[in-house]
């Protein structure tokens, strides 16, 4: 554990410089004379997008001290009923003006838990006595793989990143309308519809972008090369993008969002469209802080027991942090496509159990978006710091450290987009080439069913790793920028190679750029 404590020490301070010094600065994005970033943009307006809407209440948000309404103390045999128990009671108290009904408090010592425990109800917070053996200790008991802490509802939770990942029919309602641009480009956040007319500030929308028959064939997805396993092409309509956004302005036909766009909308393609979201099941305010989970397991291959740490399904505005996952065989921390502007800070996914293969060993998991993991750490995972199946983005992993990694880390299938690696390390499993462990943005072809493009529009920025692998897509583009890797690869844009550029952090100077004084010494 002394470790692990040195790397969330190192990593807490490693990357809060605005510059290095005597670093060159990159050509996509770099201070200008005012102070102001300045961004390039390709031959149809395309950018590296702003990322600092991400995390907690839009990113930039100091994460709350809840006050504590329950308390419960570490006893003989399961205690799961108990703690369950205080969920429930502290979720039927009436919300104050943040939101909040108060946390539950668990004291320092081991609990064990045969079955799972449920937060279904906003402003609920579940905190520990600390992550370490020491502290507030979750042990997940029984022969029987599972998630421990699921919040939200889980008959939302989609299936895990094997599966074909098709689209799920537009979740807009009543109100439509087309977006009427030529090409809206990568990193825009305004853009002009054919009619505004029930539209105002402050209105919640779905940005949706189609995938027609003629975008799949042009990236070349209709014909995926077949392999000695079922490949399954990707059909139309079935890699929809879903961009959930505030309007900021509007301006005659003309209308601003909070987040930016980070799939072009191309005419060619489909465009886009504008609806209002269906009813909000998503739970807010909801955290989860100063645990350690452990999963009891029989040998190193088990995989009949505890699975996920902890489960975001539809959670809104929320956190996870000062967590520490032991031997659950998935992830440390799982957020669904439901979830969305969640913060997973400073916490560790330590030795999974499990066979090392596919669907195991995801450390850090996402499929929502406006999501940000931040100095966290991993150990002995496969995909650490990972994006799964249309992922509308953006999110951002924010330095992180994953050692003795199996595998890679990066977009993992099927067109994920508005991803940002900022000041990402990954080093390989002790004893074993490093061949294929990394950071991979690429087409993955037929592995998988037909994972095929991975991911669109992501950037890697000062990231250090054995392998980097880093395609550009047919109508899309990936970067790495002062990135440095034993071996490096693919026709993206690479810039500064083996070089850290400055600004050190592109995720902390945009969101400094953006709040100005309001803006956290240390997210």
């Amino acid at each position: 554990m002394g470790r692990i404590l040195f790397c969330l020490f190192f990593l807490m301070g490693g990357a809060f410089a605005v510059n290095l010094p005597g670093a060159p600065s990159s050509e996509w994005v770099y201070c200008g004379s005012d102070g102001r970033l300045v961004y390039k943009t390709d031959g149809r307006g395309d950018r590296i997008p702003d990322f600092s809407n991400v995390g907690y209440r839009g990113g930039g948000v100091a994460i709350p001290d809840v006050a504590v309404r329950a308390v419960v103390e570490p006893g003989p045999g399961d205690a799961g009923a108990e703690i369950q128990a205080a969920i429930d009671q502290v979720s039927k108290l009436a919300p104050d003006a943040s939101g909040f009904r108060g946390a539950v408090l668990l004291k320092k010592g081991r609990y064990r838990i045969e079955g799972s425990l449920s937060i279904r109800t906003g402003g609920v917070v579940l905190r520990g006595e600390g992550q370490k053996e020491d502290g507030t200790v979750l042990v997940a008991t029984g022969a029987r793989q599972r998630s421990l802490i699921i919040v939200g509802d889980k008959e939302m939770r989609r299936a895990t990143d094997e599966d074909d990942n098709d689209s799920v029919s537009s979740p807009g309602q009543g109100l439509k309308r087309t977006i009427v641009d030529d090409y809206v480009p990568v990193g825009a956040h305004r853009f002009h519809l054919d009619n505004v007319d029930g539209l105002k500030v402050g209105d919640e929308i779905v940005v949706r972008r189609p995938s027609p028959a003629v975008w799949i064939h042009d990236i070349g997805m209709d014909r995926i090369p077949p392999a000695d396993h079922a490949v399954v092409q990707w059909k139309p309509g079935s890699k929809d993008l879903f961009f959930t956004r505030v309007i900021t302005a509007i301006d005659g036909q003309a209308i601003t969002v909070q987040a930016p766009i980070v799939n072009a909308l191309d005419k060619k393609y489909g465009g886009g469209e504008v609806t209002r979201p269906m009813r909000d099941d998503s739970i807010r305010e909801v955290g989860l802080e100063n645990l350690r989970g452990e999963s009891e397991y029989k040998d190193a291959t088990d995989e009949n027991h505890g699975w996920v740490l902890i489960d975001l399904i539809n959670l809104r505005d929320g956190w996870v942090r000062q967590v520490t996952s032991v031997h659950f065989g998935y992830s440390c921390v799982y957020v669904h496509r439901q979830a969305r502007a969640v913060t997973i800070d400073t916490c560790a996914c330590l030795d999974p159990v499990s066979k090392i293969t596919g669907g195991r060993r995801y450390s850090f998991a996402l499929d929502g978006q406006l999501s940000l993991v931040q100095h966290c750490y991993s150990r002995n995972g496969r995909h650490d710091f990972v994006m799964h199946a249309l992922a509308a983005g953006p999110n951002v992993f924010f330095d992180c450290l994953a050692e003795e990694s199996h595998a890679d880390s990066g977009p993992h299938h099927r067109w994920s987009v508005g991803v940002l690696y900022d000041n990402i390390r990954i080093v390989a499993s002790t004893g074993r080439k490093s061949s294929g462990i990394g950071l991979n943005i690429r087409n993955r072809g037929n592995l998988g069913t037909g994972h095929g493009w991975s991911g669109a529009n992501q950037v890697a920025w000062n990231c250090v790793a054995p392998e980097m692998i880093v395609e550009q897509p047919p109508t899309a583009q990936n970067w790495a920028i002062g990135c440095t890797a034993k071996s490096h690869s693919g026709d993206g844009y690479w810039e500064s190679a083996g070089r850290p550029v400055q600004p050190q952090s592109l995720y902390l100077s945009q969101l400094r750029e953006r709040l100005g004084a309001a803006a956290p010494a240390q997210p």
